[in-house]
């Protein structure tokens, strides 16, 4: 599915402020796996998401995604085939066009251009796809999205981007902004809808419980390494105080307090 060989990422380079934010990295994520990942603010998580959807332009090493090396592939062309949701729920949707509106540029993406015109029975099939929700938004395909909450735009996004249909999904700490019942209504979601779609998906996360407790593998990331990879086996018998100790062991640094390296 996802092959990422030697690829390393220095911002600024040759200059005073060159930094190396991911260096010499290599992950394999096969068909079907729900990789959680976790890491200190500055590990270099956001950077790897960048590199995969292609945002940032690697400075070595390459990115093959179904035997097809996107290295240098732009971001808007990575988008027919790799699902992005981000923390601010604002930047999945957009606010000024109608859930049905939204729902059918959605439907375009998965598609790849296929004309799409919005009549009953398209409708029809956007009202039982809202209804999973359970957020009454079956009833509002003509409301502007600008008018809804927070977790529920970002319900809505999470479904737009399972109707799209991607090959890998990438979750950036999708659920931080959100309070915790729509934390937890969102996750669930998130959860159905990988299990029912069979996706291949990638979770950046800074609840540790989270990481734990959802998918079938477990990275933890430091100064743009994977430092530790745990299968669904490792993870079974794993606590929050057990995972914040294998990072203590791993790289002999202590921190004043666990929350600096993680939220649990």
């Amino acid at each position: 599915m996802l092959t990422i060989e030697q690829v390393s990422k220095v911002f600024y380079p040759g200059t005073v402020n060159e930094k190396t934010a991911i260096e010499y990295l290599n992950l394999t994520v096969k068909d079907g796996d729900f990789i959680t990942v976790v890491g200190s603010n500055g590990s270099g998580k956001s950077t790897l998401f960048n590199l995969i959807a292609g945002t940032y332009p690697v400075t070595g090493g390459s990115i093959v995604l179904n035997d097809k090396d996107v290295t240098n592939t732009p971001e808007f062309r990575r988008a027919f085939t790799i699902g992005r949701i981000f923390q601010d729920p604002t930047k999945g949707t957009a606010a000024k066009m109608s859930i049905e509106d939204n729902m059918v540029t959605a439907l375009h993406k998965g598609m790849k251009g296929l004309k799409i015109s919005l009549n009953a029975k398209v409708r029809e099939e956007f009202k039982k796809e809202l209804s999973q929700l359970h957020m009454g938004l079956e009833d509002r395909l003509k409301d502007n999205v600008g008018l809804l909450s927070g977790g529920q735009r970002q319900a809505l996004t999470l479904l737009m981007t399972v109707l799209s249909r991607p090959q890998m999904l990438l979750l950036d700490e999708h659920t931080a902004a959100l309070d915790p019942r729509n934390a937890q209504i969102v996750m669930d979601l998130t959860t159905k809808f990988i299990n029912q779609y069979k996706l291949t998906s990638l979770m950046v996360t800074h609840n540790m419980q989270h990481a734990i407790d959802f998918g079938n593998r477990l990275i933890m990331m430091d100064e743009g390494k994977i430092i530790l990879d745990l299968t669904a086996e490792e993870k079974q018998s794993l606590t929050v105080p057990k995972l914040v100790q294998k990072f203590k062991s791993i790289k002999n640094k202590e921190y004043a307090s666990d929350e600096d390296l993680l939220v649990t």
